[in-house]
């Protein structure tokens, strides 16, 4: 008897499936991190074997250009947080933040969140995305109230909420394209399956598509954090576990964005449909201004960088709503480099908080005197997030000002004035906690430097030399955008 073939995408779902529930057993904590990391590090290996080998789409998973850009960033991320996370999930036993209870729930809630957001990225069917963005949402609002405090608990609870209306609003749009397309596919399961619908959309009734749009962008607007639909985003970072922080910022927003880009996609391919681009770009726009004024009245470290995601999803989004091959490559970049970079800062922050025994920026003072290797670290992650050459946010962020410029010159302008009210603030915030009087604890802290310095290493890489066949990939990707 011969065993049928292991394919990547077999692999990239039913491994984190499978791994959840042995973790739900593992009593020991080695044993457990250790299987939580190995296990991601299997699922960015297969993840990658996509780039050699697509299979064929079927009614349920599609691979294509445009999501295994999304699955690999996905995995790798997923990865290095896990290696943090066994250092950082450590320290909170050893205090008794957590128990081992808390820390099977953890493990297996974070395997999980990884096959939601795989099968989100991966789905071929509409509803099928929206079922496993939602299974994320709840995966990551139980992970929010983890500690079981009643702030936690408090930002569980609105970030349930919200997410809640948004996954409704995303529902309702998702049924209103499939209303849209039955006059044409017929009833069933065709006209939920991308491939049939891209195929097709150009005979449904604008109308609806325009209406259901709308729903969407709300909808899933809300998980990508976009203002003024933000207002869970930053509670659930500064009362959730700082792993959870990282995969917020560095791969969840992502997802929901993705969900958008599908939908922008189909309504692009209907001649008679509204066009998508402005609302996306209002939207961005006004999210990056609203986040960088917000920057600076900011006194807890995560929900600083919590606003800083908000501004930096606004400045993706704007990207792609401008559209065309050189604004899309710009938000394929900056999306890569955003969550390199932000998942850098916030396992940075996450030791820096333990250590320090508090998130409040004035208690953090002088990390470059009293813990170098972090503050320093904390140093290049800001001034990376920030924009400044040679790292390389600054490349994409210059790549969108350039584009935008030369189509909509109004439009560069609030543009720029809102990047340069964002840098301000960063810059501001960051003399204090790196430079300033040396404050609070001076005990030595167990870090793991290995995800900090590998996600930092290949921001700068970037900035200074993008692969030619990385080029090519994410250009072919911006052409498909449209």
């Amino acid at each position: 008897m011969t065993l049928p073939p292991v394919d990547g995408v077999t692999v990239v779902l039913a491994l984190p499936a499978a791994t959840a529930a042995v973790l739900t057993l593992l009593p020991g904590y080695r044993l457990s991190a250790a299987l939580n990391v190995l296990s991601a590090l299997v699922t960015l290996v297969a993840a990658c074997s996509l780039l050699a080998w697509k299979p064929e789409p079927g009614p349920f998973i599609l691979v294509d250009e445009l999501n295994i850009v999304f699955i690999v960033l996905n995995t790798f991320v997923g990865f290095t947080t896990s290696v943090f996370s066994a250092t950082y999930i450590a320290h909170e036993l050893e205090i008794g933040r957590l128990t081992l209870v808390h820390l099977r729930f953890y493990h297996a809630m974070y395997q999980i969140l990884l096959f939601a957001m795989n099968l989100a990225l991966l789905a071929n069917n509409i509803g099928l995305m929206w079922v496993a963005i939602e299974l994320a949402t709840l995966t990551t609002v139980l992970m929010v109230g983890i500690y079981r405090t009643h702030e936690a608990i408090e930002a569980a609870w609105k970030y349930f909420i919200l997410g809640s209306v948004g996954i409704a609003l995303a529902l309702f749009g998702t049924i209103l394209v499939y209303m849209a397309a039955q006059p044409v596919v017929g009833e069933g399961q065709d006209g939920m399956i991308w491939t049939v619908l891209m195929t097709r959309v150009s005979a449904f009734d604008p109308a609806l598509l325009d209406v259901a749009f709308v729903f969407l962008l709300l909808g899933y607007g809300t998980k990508v954090g976009l203002a003024p639909l933000h207002a869970w985003l930053p509670d659930a970072h500064a009362e959730g576990p700082t792993p959870i922080s990282a995969v917020l910022s560095g791969l969840l927003l992502n997802v929901a964005l993705y969900a958008v880009l599908r939908f922008k996609l189909l309504l692009a391919a209907n001649p008679a449909a509204i066009a998508p681009g402005p609302l996306m770009a209002v939207m961005g726009l006004a999210s990056l201004v609203f986040a960088g004024l917000m920057l600076y009245r900011r006194d807890d470290i995560k929900r600083l960088f919590a606003y800083s995601s908000i501004e930096h999803m606004g400045i993706i989004a704007f990207a792609f709503g401008m559209g065309g091959p050189l604004a899309n490559f710009a938000g394929l970049l900056h999306m890569t480099m955003h969550s390199l970079t932000k998942s850098a800062i916030f396992f940075t922050v996450g030791h820096i908080a333990q250590v320090k025994g508090t998130q409040k920026i004035a208690e953090i003072r002088g990390l470059t005197v009293t813990h170098p290797a972090l503050g320093w670290c904390l140093v290049a992650g800001v001034v990376a997030i920030a924009g400044l050459p040679p790292l390389g946010i600054f490349m994409s962020e210059f790549l969108v000002v350039t584009s935008t410029f030369a189509r909509a010159p109004l439009l560069a302008v609030v543009l720029v004035a809102g990047l340069l009210v964002a840098f301000g603030a960063l810059l501001y915030h960051l003399t204090g906690f790196a430079f300033g009087e040396p404050k609070g604890s001076t005990a030595p802290v167990r870090a793991s430097f290995v995800p900090i310095l590998a996600h930092l290493g290949l921001v700068l890489a970037a900035g200074i030399w993008l692969p030619p066949p990385l080029v090519a990939w994410f250009q072919h990707v911006a052409s498909l955008l449209r």
